[in-house]
C-alpha cells in the first residue's frame, strides 16, 4: 500500500487507515464478535491498514484491550494511535484535561495495548477546567520519557449550525465566489483552530483528526489549510458517512437502541432517504472503476492531500479488506468534477 506521513517527523503509515471503535462502541452491539473483530484488524495490517485508531473511552477501555491483543503478535506491524481526555459514566461524557490524570491514563493505555510506546497519542477533547496549554504540556513530557512519539488533536465537537457548504472539487477549485465575490465561511473548526495556534506554541503538532468526507466537507475550507502549512498530518475521521456512503444501509431500516446512528438527524428515515443522490453519484463513479461507493469516498478523501490519510471503521474483516483496496483507486479530474457535482446532504448533523 501507498505510504503517507504524519507530522513533522514524517512518521509512515499507509495510506488507509483503520478506525477500531466499531468493535467495542458505538454501532451495532449485536452484531460485535470478538474474533471477527480480530481477523479484521489482522486483515487490514495484512494489507497495509499501519495505523490502528483506538481510544481509552471506547468501551470504555474494552478496545484498547482488544487492540492490545493483536499488537502483542504483530507490533512491529501497527502504528498505534489511542487517545486521552474523555471518561465514560452511565448517562455523561465529560472532559479531564488535568496533567496527573493523563499520565495515569497513557500508562492505562499502555498496560492494555501491551506495548512500551504509543506512535500517536491524540487529546480527545480540550477540558473546559484545565488550560489545553497545561494538558498538552503534560504530553509533552510522555514524549520527553520515551512513552509517546508524536501528539494529535482531535477537532471540537461542534454543535454550531453549519453555515456554508464548502466545494467538493481539487483543491484549486474549491472555493468559488458567492455573491459579492466573497464566500461566506463555516465556523465549524474555529475553535479548533484556536487550540492548534496555543498548542503549537509548547509542542509540535503531528496530526489533526476529524470529521472529513463526501457529505461532510467542512474540514477543507479551513482546518486542512492549516494542517498542510505547518506540516502536520490529518486523520479523516467517519470518511465513509457512519456507513452510509458504503450505499449498504437502507432508508428506514432502523438502529438498535445504542447505536449512535438511532438519534442522529441524517440517519431517519426521512433524511437517509433524501440523500440516497449522494450514494448514487458515488456509483456511478465506482461503476466505471469497478469499485464500491465506500471505496470511492475512501479514494475521494485521499485525494484532497498528501498528508491525509482515512480512517474508516468497522468490525468485519470483509469491509477492511474492501476498504484497503480504495488506496489502488485513482480518481480523474472527472470522477471529481462529478462528486463535486453531487447535491449536498441534507440534514442537520448536529
Amino acid at each position: 500500500m501507498e505510504r503517507r506521513t504524519i507530522g513533522a517527523a514524517a512518521l509512515e503509515v499507509g495510506a488507509v487507515g483503520l478506525g477500531c471503535m466499531p468493535m467495542s462502541w458505538g454501532y451495532t452491539e449485536s452484531q460485535r464478535s470478538l474474533d471477527s473483530s480480530l481477523r479484521a484488524v489482522h486483515t487490514a495490517l495484512d494489507r497495509g491498514c499501519s495505523l490502528l485508531d483506538t481510544a481509552d473511552m471506547y468501551g470504555p477501555f474494552t478496545n484498547e484491550l482488544l487492540v492490545g491483543r493483536v499488537l502483542r503478535e504483530r507490533r512491529a506491524d501497527a502504528f498505534v494511535s489511542t487517545k486521552c481526555g474523555l471518561l465514560v459514566g452511565e448517562q455523561h461524557i465529560v472532559a479531564n484535561g488535568r496533567p496527573g490524570y493523563v499520565k495515569r491514563a497513557c500508562d492505562a493505555s499502555l498496560r492494555r495495548l501491551q506495548t512500551d510506546r504509543i506512535d500517536l497519542y491524540q487529546l480527545h477533547r480540550a477540558d473546559p477546567e484545565v488550560p489545553i496549554e497545561e494538558t498538552w504540556g503534560a504530553m509533552a513530557e510522555l514524549v520527553a520519557a520515551g512513552k509517546v512519539r508524536s501528539l494529535g488533536l482531535c477537532a471540537v465537537g461542534a454543535r454550531a449550525v453549519r453555515q456554508a457548504r464548502p466545494s467538493r472539487t481539487a483543491r484549486t477549485e474549491r472555493r468559488p465566489a458567492a455573491r459579492g465575490g466573497v464566500r461566506p465561511r463555516s465556523r465549524l473548526h474555529d475553535g479548533t483552530l484556536v487550540q492548534l495556534e496555543r498548542i503549537q506554541q509548547v509542542f509540535p503538532v503531528s496530526s489533526v483528526q476529524a470529521e472529513l468526507s463526501v457529505w461532510s466537507p467542512e474540514a477543507l475550507e479551513a482546518l486542512l489549510p492549516w494542517c498542510e502549512s505547518r506540516g502536520v498530518g490529518f486523520l479523516a475521521a467517519m470518511p465513509l458517512g457512519n456507513g452510509y456512503l458504503t450505499g449498504t444501509l437502507t432508508p428506514g431500516q432502523g438502529f438498535e437502541p445504542e447505536d449512535i446512528r438511532a438519534r442522529h438527524p441524517r440517519f431517519t428515515a426521512e433524511m437517509m432517504a433524501a440523500n440516497q443522490p449522494v450514494v448514487a453519484g458515488l456509483r456511478r463513479v465506482g461503476a466505471r472503476h469497478g469499485a464500491t461507493p465506500g471505496q470511492v469516498a475512501l479514494a475521494w478523501v485521499l485525494a484532497q492531500g498528501r498528508h491525509i490519510v482515512p480512517v474508516p471503521g468497522t468490525k468485519k474483516e470483509r469491509w477492511a479488506a474492501q476498504n484497503a483496496k480504495a488506496a489502488e483507486l485513482a480518481l480523474t479530474r472527472e470522477d471529481l468534477a462529478e462528486i463535486a457535482a453531487l447535491p449536498p446532504a441534507r440534514g442537520s448533523w448536529y
